[in-house]
């Protein structure tokens, strides 16, 4: 990834001193998650298309959804746009606290099919895996969610997210459910209990509850767990860092960050232009120089504007794509606040 960069925690605390001020008519705020994800991003996107408007763009982190969704209730102003997964932005969205999106300003015409939404402009395309330390397993770690439920095949510690996203469907893909009956069963509050229940049963064994990609990838550089799931970019970052990790597609649960507009934002007309630039291939391409997402924007692959072995990396390339799950932004945006409070719950019994 990219080493000895100090840039991005000085813009971001640039970001802090400005956060509880209104921005100026060419200044907008932007929040993501750190770590390298956001370094990938303020290098390859946030920076570049500022510069090409002739703008500042300020930076900072944020902890997700939640965020927006207090801040806009409680009539902060402390940021113009979000990075956020399609899910977490389709709860908000229900929720109504994010704008809609101009797309007669944004244009999506060469995005990929159901890359973005009316309240949420796809941006990369990740998967959430389940990542195994090679000192550990070798080769032969968990490549199927069955193999990471299993303790008696796969002892060792694990860690999963704190949050619910992408979680029960690991736990119903361990459980036997076809990939195209998912959501189906996951469509009650039973369904989710069956999904928590499984997790239940390996809850013993998990050792760290992590809460960001950063963290999720030290714990497998630091050795600290056996497995985990995770984000594969994160994974491949840390493994060029000298991380024992590796993972299997067939884990994969497919899903897109985009950006979102909180409900009120003070600059979202310059908000929606500017996002409107991020939208340009070369960008999503320079982005996917730094970790391995893959564009929404096609034009990337008819362009050529990304090497064939740097593509083969991306989750969204045929040979990946063909083993995993794509995660459902409609069963988010109806079912994502209920059963977060029921995750939540599992977590702390």
């Amino acid at each position: 990834m990219i080493k000895g960069l100090k840039t991005v925690g000085l813009v971001a605390a640039a970001g802090l001193a400005i956060s509880s001020t209104a921005a100026f008519a060419d200044e907008l705020r932007i929040v993501s998650w750190g770590g390298a994800y956001q370094k990938g991003q303020s290098i390859g996107i946030f920076q570049p298309a500022a510069k090409a408007m002739g703008i500042t763009v300020k930076e900072d982190t944020y902890g997700g959804i939640s965020d927006v969704k207090l801040m806009v209730k409680s009539g902060a102003d402390k940021f113009d746009i979000f990075s956020s997964g399609a899910g977490s932005c389709a709860s908000g969205a229900a929720e109504g606290v994010l704008e809609k999106l101009d797309y007669s300003v944004i244009d999506v015409s060469d995005h990929l099919p159901g890359m973005y939404s009316d309240y949420c402009a796809g941006a990369d395309i990740f998967s959430v895996v389940a990542a195994w330390n090679t000192e550990t397993y070798g080769d032969n770690g968990p490549r199927t969610w069955a193999d990471f439920y299993d303790v008696e095949k796969f002892p060792g510690t694990r860690a999963m997210r704190n949050k619910v996203d992408a979680q029960l469907e690991t736990a119903l893909l361990a459980d036997g459910v076809p990939m195209d009956q998912i959501y189906e069963v996951l469509n009650s509050e039973a369904g989710i209990e069956r999904a928590l229940d499984k997790i239940r049963t390996i809850k013993p064994h998990i050792a760290v509850w992590w809460s960001s990609g950063a963290q999720h990838a030290q714990l497998m550089k630091d050795g600290e767990v056996d497995m985990t799931t995770g984000w594969n970019g994160r994974f491949d970052v840390a493994k060029d860092d000298g991380a024992k990790v590796s993972y299997d597609w067939k884990t994969g649960i497919m899903d897109w960050e985009g950006y979102g507009i909180p409900k009120g934002a003070k600059n979202k007309d310059l908000a929606m232009k500017y996002i409107a630039e991020m939208m340009k291939p070369e960008y999503m391409a320079e982005f996917a120089k730094y970790i391995t997402y893959g564009p929404t924007n096609g034009k990337v692959y008819e362009l050529g504007l990304m090497e064939d072995s740097r593509a083969k990396m991306m989750p969204s390339h045929p040979d990946n794509a063909k083993h995993q799950l794509t995660l459902s932004t409609e069963w988010y945006s109806k079912w994502r606040t209920i059963a977060a409070e029921m995750y939540t719950e599992m977590m702390t019994e």
